[in-house]
């Protein structure tokens, strides 16, 4: 039985349909059309979309991004990125983290057999370490120099330094350093009566970076941007070729906060049950820190938004308990009834998961495992 709500047209599962619950349940429509949104985007401001696959970790989605016109992916890890080249064909990865290691170096060689593969460096050791190998084995390996723009937390910092550092790596032997890229996320953070400045700030610093670089006679086709709260102004900048947003293809609750976006544009759900109600200003779902996990809400109090129950708030979670805090008069809520959450960071949430079920018009049609989760080395 799913709990009454506000407006039920906002719910992406029938109440007749039966579930076990917790379960992720994803709404393909709303999903497809999150991908073709953002497809459509890209093309009109004339960059490539490398879609980060951090948020859904799913062979089925990477397909209907590429599908939907997608240059490639972006992983964090390279475990991510092995997934996607053995289990969704994905031949063209940017692994835009810092891949540091022996063992990591070893898989990066074997994952050239199968994928066009660029890295990500900002240190001269790692792009150091990465040389020696590529020299010892004859290989060629693409890389990007990572830039610090101001969300201060790798790459290297925008301006001088970065300059530097990409003149030194290109001349490493084994290395052919093909761009720069940066995530944004500090335009992430800001009001979101600043995001565009910043975002937009940020796009113009890639660009003059780029320029510098290239006029020490290097070429560098690729300046990569990525952060799906900025995604609509940074690849706007003239000069940035390429955009990497991930989260835009479920959406969650923190999204709320920038004005674009709404409940009818979140594919992804927790349906959770009832399993308690001891007070009546407060009940207890089956969905805790295990599923929704810990993130603070930052458009919405609490640990996630409740479909069609907006003053309802998660106020508390354990691992397998999430507390509700009730306000006078809310309707639903009784022992075994349901209902649907948006988690407000769906990354980890994902991650957390083993299959996503997929509803169509209502009722489960499909489950898709989630192949990349937990492929954090």
């Amino acid at each position: 039985m799913a709990a009454p709500a506000v407006a039920t047209s906002e719910l992406i599962l029938a109440p007749e349909q039966e579930v076990d619950t917790p379960c992720l349940v994803v709404d393909e429509g709303i999903l497809r059309r999150n991908i073709e949104r953002m497809a459509e985007f890209a093309r009109g401001a004339g960059v490539g979309l490398r879609p980060h696959i951090k948020t859904h970790k799913t062979p089925e989605i990477a397909r209907m991004q590429l599908a939907a016109g997608a240059v490639g992916i972006t992983c964090a890890k390279v475990g991510e990125a092995e997934v996607m080249a053995e289990q969704a064909g994905v031949d063209d990865v940017l692994v835009a983290y810092p891949t540091v290691g022996e063992p990591k170096i070893r898989r990066i060689l074997a994952l050239l057999e199968r994928a066009r593969v660029v890295v990500a460096v900002d240190s001269t050791a790692a792009a150091e370490a990465l040389s020696a190998a590529m020299k010892r084995h004859g290989r060629t390996l693409e890389v990007c120099i990572e830039v610090n723009t101001g969300q201060n937390r790798s790459g290297a910092l925008a301006g001088d330094e970065s300059v530097a550092f990409a003149l030194t790596v290109a001349r490493l032997p084994g290395l052919h350093m093909v761009g720069i890229m940066t995530h944004e996320g500090q335009a992430n953070s800001a009001p979101p009566d600043e995001i565009e400045t910043v975002a937009l700030a940020a796009g113009r610093t890639m660009v003059e970076i780029a320029e510098r670089i290239r006029g020490h006679s290097v070429e560098l086709p690729m300046v990569s941007v990525g952060s799906t709260p900025a995604s609509h102004y940074t690849p706007t900048v003239p000069g940035i070729t390429e955009m990497r947003p991930g989260t835009y293809v479920f959406n969650d609750s923190s999204a709320f906060q920038y004005g674009r976006l709404g409940v009818g544009d979140c594919a992804a759900r927790f349906v959770a049950t009832v399993v308690s109600r001891p007070a009546p200003d407060r009940a207890v779902l089956d969905t805790g820190s295990k599923s929704l996990a810990m993130d603070p809400g930052k458009a919405h109090p609490g640990h996630g938004y409740i479909v069609g129950h907006p003053e309802a708030i998660i106020s508390k979670l354990s691992e397998e308990h999430g507390v509700v805090t009730l306000p006078a008069g809310e309707e639903g809520f009784a022992v075994g009834d349901r209902v649907e959450v948006i988690p407000n960071h769906v990354c980890p949430t994902v991650n957390l998961m083993d299959d996503l079920f997929i509803a169509r018009d209502g009722r489960l049609v499909d489950t898709w495992r989630i192949a990349a989760r937990g492929k954090v080395r």
